[in-house]
């Protein structure tokens, strides 16, 4: 999987026209994306400071990416992340995807990516994320913060590595204090959000 993702990524900044390589293009693929990439973007995709898995968390290096574009579960994600995290960095808005996604991996919830983010929707103060369950329409009128939060999804459900929260599970912002954060570990605060990952997921990891 993390082989897959790099290669993913270098075909995203090579302008390649394949969308998540199969492991069986991905030893071609690599050294052709390298190739094509020019002298100075291979020189920053080399040398600039990255947090893991060819990452890094700034507003640049997410910019210097091609727009992305995906499945549903994409667009799910896009769409969490926009309406939950828009205005956080661009590390907390990779921090509140590992939520998601490690939430799928888990037997707790979901399997999809959308099914985790709808889960409970329609049932009162049953909804896992607030935006689908607030009453207000989900427009998506910040079409630049949209953009970012895409390709920061797209990367995630590409395999990117998940390294900011510790297998969190849960996050709430620090103007509210949810009772069940006094029971669940900790383990990571990033911008206005605090992660927690579910006792459960503890004991069985």
């Amino acid at each position: 999987m993390f082989r897959k993702f790099v290669a993913a990524t270098l075909i995203m900044l090579a302008g390649t026209a394949v969308a998540e390589p199969s492991l069986e293009q991905v030893m071609r693929l690599e050294q052709k994306a390298l190739a094509r990439l020019p002298a100075d973007r291979l020189d920053a995709l080399l040398n600039r400071p990255q947090a893991a898995g060819g990452i890094s968390y700034s507003d640049e290096w997410l910019a210097s990416l091609p727009a992305a574009k995906g499945n549903s579960e994409w667009r799910c994600l896009a769409e969490a992340l926009y309406f939950e995290a828009r205005g956080e960095t661009v590390k907390g808005q990779f921090a509140v995807a590992e939520v998601i996604m490690n939430r799928v991996d888990s037997a707790t919830y979901p399997d999809t990516v959308c099914g985790v983010v709808h889960q409970g929707t329609g049932r009162k103060y049953g909804c896992q994320f607030t935006y689908t369950c607030d009453g207000l329409p989900e427009v998506i009128n910040e079409p630049r913060a949209f953009d970012q939060v895409a390709k920061v999804a797209k990367l995630m459900v590409n395999g990117a590595p998940r390294v900011l929260t510790e297998g969190a599970t849960h996050y709430h912002t620090t103007a509210v204090n949810p009772r069940w954060a006094r029971k669940f570990p900790r383990t990571a605060r990033i911008g206005v959000h605090l992660f927690y990952r579910h006792p459960q997921e503890m004991v069985q990891n």
